[in-house]
């Protein structure tokens, strides 16, 4: 196991503390900020004139910066936010109450939940192009890191 990808490593060019933010679009925060509370159950915090930002248990957030809607970009669902569940019966009855509640908030596309890349999830693409997968990953993400590389990147 090459450990020296599970840390930052010293000798980089850039000396990082922690990851702290990433960025998304949205048409209009008032109903993003709404979606993302009282459907995603995310902490929501307005911070700018044309901005707010979310985050969930962890130090890193994700900024929403308000854009015309007719400006927002179609997005890939490769380019997706992860939602983590307790368990994947959650993961079934938040797809049963998306495809339930989908038109209440503008929920574009829902996607059936499968097995995949080790987790059990499913995808929803919003109002605002962003797509979000619900997932029961059941400590993949640690794992995955203390078992370090399985694919050489040597060049």
């Amino acid at each position: 196991m090459d450990t020296g990808t599970l840390a930052a490593k010293p000798d980089s060019v850039i000396k990082p503390q922690k990851l702290s933010h990433g960025t998304c679009m949205v048409g209009d925060l008032k109903r993003s900020r709404k979606f993302y509370r009282e459907f995603l159950g995310l902490e929501v915090v307005r911070h700018g004139e044309r901005a707010m930002m979310f985050r969930l248990n962890t130090g890193m957030h994700v900024v929403c910066v308000e854009f015309p809607a007719d400006r927002l970009w179609d997005m890939h669902v490769m380019h997706h936010w992860g939602v983590d569940v307790e368990s994947r019966e959650a993961v079934d009855a938040a797809y049963q109450a998306a495809k339930a509640q989908q038109e209440k908030w503008g929920i574009k596309k829902v996607q059936k939940p499968v097995m995949q890349h080790g987790v059990y999830s499913f995808y929803i693409q919003d109002f605002d192009n962003n797509w979000w997968e619900i997932q029961h990953a059941h400590e993949q993400h640690e794992r995955s890191f203390a078992r370090g590389d399985i694919v050489n990147m040597d060049d």
